[in-house]
């Protein structure tokens, strides 16, 4: 398997070369990632070259951009290994991928006093749409801990997963706070067992795991451009077209009929009746290049790469006795995602210290307030890798450590 040089491929995006940024670390990768020169020509490319609405127009500069934004809808479906490209759905992110699942499942497959399984390792975006729904159809939301090591309490799931009326999981592939990978596989097996959908919120887990959905076997699955090298802007939802098929739209407007006269309305096919309006086109376009340069990097030498860059930050941040680390002890549980306190310096403080050495790095609750009750902190410091981060990167954040020890003694 070819070793890959982050010092290389760090020389691949143009934010790195630019004079203000020269000295830039940059570790706020679970929030968003930077963007390769072949994605930001592409989007670049689209605006001169063929920029134009979609779907629409019978000219041929409409006509060669629906098929590029059509082209991106396939290799979607084959990044994922979904069945077809119909069971792909673009959307804004990962956020508006969930609600579109939450308001369109409410309406259509759950009733009052069926029972929704959450866990505390999700993003608001995979609790509040579930809790919100919850408190207004009438269902119950019940919520899967995690143990004092991090992982999720399995024993508590298979409790939970035995009681009536179980009709949805959903969970997160890869947690942003403590990088705990959930076993997956087994909790869609037991959901299907009793009857139960699931949904994958997979965020945080598409640009550093290998996704298979159809091997997973999950009835859906979201995620976002922007944390796989792609622009901002879109967001993804896979389905099982049986599904999708049956689940009314989320938006109503343009392109997402079929026809509509003044008394009713034929809706689209899917995937085109959850489309409403135009989308980002360009972005989505753009997004089919950051999915290629992620297959010619190979996503088993990205994780590769960035685990052995997250072994090594964590050896050295647990040479600091006065840091806490908030990860499980078993990288094979968890992703390139590392959260830590230190008593008596808030992580505001921390990340504040951090900039001004020119490292990002993001520090708060990170949208799961309920995670951060559990473990009875307000907030983490929190550095996460990516495939253009080197081991000089772990060097400056430890000499960053040291100054804030330093500030922080007087």
């Amino acid at each position: 398997m070819p070793i890959l040089d982050p010092k290389k491929i760090k020389e691949l995006f143009p934010i790195f070369s630019k004079e203000e940024n020269k000295n830039l670390v940059y570790l706020d990768n679970a929030s968003t990632t930077q963007r390769p020169k072949v994605v930001i020509d592409a989007l670049k490319n689209f605006y001169e070259t063929y920029n134009s609405n979609i779907h629409r127009g019978i000219y041929d500069l409409s006509e060669k951009a629906t098929k590029m934004y059509e082209d991106t809808r396939e290799y979607t479906a084959k990044f994922i290994n979904a069945k077809s490209s119909e069971e792909i759905i673009f959307t804004k992110n990962t956020t508006e991928s969930i609600n579109l699942l939450a308001y369109t499942l409410s309406d259509d497959m759950l009733q009052k006093g069926d029972r929704i399984i959450t866990t505390s390792l999700e993003h608001h975006a995979n609790f509040v749409p579930w809790q919100t729904m919850a408190k207004k159809k009438g269902f119950i939301l019940s919520v899967v801990p995690v143990k004092d090591d991090y992982t999720l309490d399995m024993d508590k799931f298979e409790e939970l997963i035995k009681e009536q009326n179980v009709k949805l999981v959903c969970i997160s592939a890869m947690s942003n706070v403590t990088g705990t990978i959930p076993d997956i596989k087994t909790i869609i097996k037991r959901a299907h067992e009793v009857g139960a959908l699931v949904m994958v919120d997979g965020a945080q887990s598409i640009a550093h795991e290998h996704t298979d959905v159809q091997e997973m076997d999950c009835d859906f699955f979201v995620f976002s451009s922007h944390k796989m090298f792609g622009p901002f802007g879109v967001g993804i939802v896979y389905g099982k077209k049986e599904l999708l098929d049956k689940l009314p739209p989320f938006l109503y407007g343009g392109d997402m009929i079929k026809s509509v006269k003044e008394t009713c309305t034929l809706f689209n096919d899917t995937p085109w009746k959850f489309e409403a309006g135009t989308p980002s086109v360009a972005d989505v376009v753009a997004f089919k290049k950051a999915m290629e340069f992620i297959e010619e990097l190979g996503i088993e030498n990205i994780k590769n790469c960035e685990m052995n860059l997250a072994k090594k930050a964590v050896e050295m941040l647990e040479t600091h006795k006065q840091v806490k680390i908030i990860k499980p002890k078993n990288l094979d549980e968890s992703g390139p995602v590392i959260s830590f306190v230190i008593e008596d310096i808030h992580p505001h403080d921390i990340a504040e210290v951090f900039n001004k050495e020119n490292i990002a790095i993001r520090a708060g609750h990170h949208c799961n307030q309920p995670l951060m009750s559990h473990l009875g902190i307000p907030a983490t410091a929190r550095l996460s890798f990516s495939i253009y981060n080197t081991e000089e990167d772990i060097e400056r954040v430890e000499l960053a450590l040291k100054k804030l020890f330093e500030i922080f003694a007087k």
